[in-house]
């Protein structure tokens, strides 16, 4: 251990790696909701998370299993998947305001994370994101996997995002 009085001891999520408090207060001094975007190599979870002083109250949580409700019968681990989430978040959440929150994770330029960035802002939540890092329209559609052999093809895009639109 520390053999002077100048050792600090580190907070216990820090210490794990869970939790980056820099950057944690940074996000909280805005005064907006927290887009919470966490990826997973099936899934792509996303929610609100409001600051509390007793504890962060999460709304809205969305993962890319719901989409199997609107009909989504491909890979819940994909690029369309994630953009298909954010947008399901977003028409939940409605004309809301929030700063992106992305944990530790390491970002990707066109990854899933700004995936379901897009379809938030998409369906009306606004978080503000550069234009540079969002995924083209082609990817978040799928037709990079179709160029991929042996890989269903994602058909019912269009499909299950009108039938967010109709329920939300």
């Amino acid at each position: 251990m520390a053999e002077n009085s100048n050792y600090k001891v580190p907070h216990k999520r820090r210490k794990k790696q869970q939790t980056n408090y820099k950057r944690r207060r940074n996000l909280l001094k805005s005064g907006k909701p927290r887009a919470v975007v966490r990826t997973s190599n099936k899934h792509t979870k996303a929610h609100l998370s409001y600051y509390q002083t007793e504890g962060d109250e999460n709304k809205y949580f969305v993962s890319t299993e719901d989409l199997e409700t609107y009909g989504w019968d491909n890979h819940t681990g994909n690029l369309p998947a994630a953009y298909l989430a954010g947008y399901l978040l977003g028409a939940k959440a409605e004309d809301e305001e929030a700063v992106l929150d992305i944990g530790l994770r390491q970002t990707k330029k066109g990854g899933r994370i700004y995936a379901a960035v897009k379809g938030m802002n998409d369906a009306g939540l606004k978080v503000p994101v550069g234009e540079e890092v969002v995924p083209t329209e082609e990817r978040i559609r799928g037709q990079h996997i179709e160029e991929m052999k042996d890989i269903e093809v994602v058909e019912n895009f269009e499909e299950v995002k009108q039938k967010i639109d109709e329920e939300a």
